[in-house]
């Protein structure tokens, strides 16, 4: 199912800038610091629909923090740069996704692809169409997409989906400054949780060579 494109549209930051949008990324942060935290000493990608506000997360790995710049396509915060990533190849063993603009999203699911090491870890965090929270956003200019679809986007670059879709956040409303819940399976809550994995591959080792001792050996 292609995405939901909604009227009014001005952008994809107007809506998580203040408000209802800001307090939902604040509930969110506590679970992506985790993630990254879960791979310490590893660079990192974190692309986000704001710039950050306040001190830089204490993270023991270097990373690199952007956001969707003004022209359609480009990114800004501690590079400014278009795709492809003016990043090497599976350079980064963390990527966070959340809540990016979902035109050009193949071509941006692909460079995850292309930069994650071999069994680096993906986080996409998505607006959830689903839920009753959709009442906050829907007339905002945020674009949805299902999360099977995402799923189906994310396997399509070559990365392995773990387990299903996690959903966390708030069913109606969250306040300013309210603790984040913890992700779980309600899939009514305001924010959809994808984690996916570069997949290893293994060597292929030496394949043993039959031998038929049925026919006559040589001897001297």
């Amino acid at each position: 199912m292609p995405f939901v494109s909604l009227p009014r549209q001005a952008g994809v930051s107007s809506w998580f800038d203040i408000g209802a949008g800001r307090a939902l990324l604040d509930a969110e942060q506590p679970g992506i610091l985790n993630g990254l935290r879960s791979r310490p000493a590893q660079p990192w990608l974190w692309i986000g629909p704001v710039a950050p506000t306040g001190e830089r997360p204490d993270l023991q790995a270097r990373g690199i923090r952007l956001r969707p710049g003004m022209v359609p396509g480009s990114f800004a915060g501690d590079l400014h740069c278009t795709l492809p990533l003016p990043l090497v190849a599976e350079s980064v063993q963390s990527i966070v996704l959340q809540h990016v603009p979902l035109a050009g999203i193949e071509p941006l699911l692909a460079e995850c692809e292309r930069i994650l090491m071999p069994g680096g870890r993906l986080w996409v965090y998505a607006l959830n169409p689903f839920s009753p929270y959709r009442l906050r956003w829907r007339r905002h200019g945020p674009q949805v997409m299902q999360p099977l679809r995402w799923r189906a986007l994310v396997q399509g670059a070559g990365l392995r989906c773990l387990g299903q879709a996690g959903y966390l956040g708030t069913t109606w409303r969250v306040e300013a400054g309210a603790e984040a819940e913890a992700a779980g399976s309600a899939p009514w809550r305001a924010v959809c949780v994808i984690e996916a994995e570069k997949r290893v591959i293994a060597p292929v080792g030496p394949v043993p060579a039959g031998v038929n001792w049925r026919r006559p050996v040589a001897t001297i």
